[in-house]
């Protein structure tokens, strides 16, 4: 087996992969983009296997950590159980350290693959079904922001806006060019923006889908507020549509935006996709993270993580006048399996459920230093699919 980087000439051979495995119908131009490389797998000089990673950063304490995005993960079913898949995600790990992603998610169709590389669940994906009647229940804003539709030239303002809000919610995505290109917003069905003083305060891109009845339905992907009464203009705009359909998709970006303001009923229809996270480097990401404010200390660490041996066996994290940093050496008094990085880094799981699930062992009270860093903000959200 020839694992090698991806090239235009394997659009053929990709696009039959591709097709079979997720009954692919539009044929790309080309596989080499910006803000994206890939990764195929030979056999005999045939492509047997092909992996994407698209360049990503994601917001974790206020800072954004680059990220690789795997995805189109495909196998020719004639060489499936020949480890070509495990293969193509031990190169993959180099390669995106080699590209300074210190992090990679992925969303798996299967669990038990990405497992056995060090991937775990660490967030969520999340759409709700609002019926008509609950979005109604919403209170009205007390200051009615005039909302118009987005120009080209909001573009950089829209992104800003965004920007303000996803940084507070770990996990989020920054959406970075090239691999995120702003333009396409604009393709949206709606795209209306509330102005504000100094930018934006907030904006909202939805698509009329069928779906839902004889009329369809809309699908609002970002509804972005900075405050309060942006979000509840927004929320508002959205009341507008009641006659014409009984329920709205919204695509959760802000929490606070269902759980806090909206009249949600004890039960209601969710669609959620969990992603896992591995850490790539830990040196380098616990470097590029924003962590919650300690005092100085300490953990010993010992992690397990035969594939990715860079920074496996003895480390030590250390807090030091309000910095991070991790160094080799140490007790090893923590043991930390490379699975349970992912969760720990995200904040999605704190020590003891690390311990229940057998991927940390060592005293509790040498791990409390995990959990203080990492707090606890909530849970980990993306708000894009790759």
């Amino acid at each position: 087996m020839h694992i090698r980087e991806i090239a235009d000439d394997d659009i053929e051979a990709v696009f039959r992969l591709v097709k079979l495995a997720f009954n692919a119908s539009e044929r790309p131009d080309r596989l080499v983009r910006p803000g994206t490389h890939g990764l195929v797998a030979e056999i005999d000089g045939r492509v047997a296997g092909v992996l994407r990673i698209g360049e990503y950063a994601q917001f974790y304490g206020g800072a954004a950590v680059p990220m690789g995005g795997i995805g189109g993960v495909a196998v020719d079913g004639a060489h499936r159980g020949r480890g070509i898949a495990n293969a193509l995600l031990d190169a993959a790990l180099t390669t995106m350290r080699e590209h300074g992603q210190p992090l990679s998610v992925l969303y798996a169709t299967v669990p038990t693959l990405y497992r056995g590389r060090g991937w775990e669940r660490a967030g969520l994906f999340e759409w709700v079904e609002l019926p008509m009647d609950r979005l109604l229940a919403v209170p009205r804003p007390t200051e009615l922001i005039p909302s118009r539709p987005a120009e080209e030239s909001d573009l950089p303002a829209l992104h800003e806006c965004y920007l303000e809000v996803a940084r507070t919610i770990d996990g989020m995505a920054d959406r970075r060019p090239p691999r995120i290109d702003a333009t396409k917003v604009l393709e949206m069905d709606l795209v209306s923006v509330l102005p504000g003083p100094s930018g934006l305060r907030g904006y909202l891109t939805a698509k009329r889908e069928p779906g839902g009845g004889d009329m369809g339905r809309l699908k609002v992907f970002d509804l972005i507020g900075a405050d309060v009464e942006a979000q509840l203009n927004l929320l508002a705009s959205l009341k507008s549509w009641a006659g014409t359909l009984d329920t709205v998709d919204l695509r959760i970006s802000d929490p606070a935006t269902l759980n806090l303001l909206g009249a949600t009923p004890m039960r209601y229809s969710v669609s959620t996709s969990t992603w896992m996270l591995r850490v790539v480097d830990l040196p380098a990401a616990v470097a590029a993270r924003g962590w919650m404010r300690v005092a100085n200390a300490a953990v010993d660490l010992e992690i397990v993580d035969e594939h990715a041996p860079w920074h496996a066996g003895l480390q030590r994290i250390v807090v030091e006048d309000g910095v991070v940093r991790v160094e080799p050496g140490g007790t090893g008094a923590v043991r930390l399996h490379a699975r349970a990085l992912g969760p720990w880094f995200s904040g999605a799981q704190n020590t003891h459920a690390l311990r229940r699930a057998g991927l940390l062992e060592g005293d509790p009270a040498d791990a409390v230093v995990l959990d203080q860093l990492a707090g606890a903000s909530g849970v980990p959200r993306l708000a894009d699919f790759f």
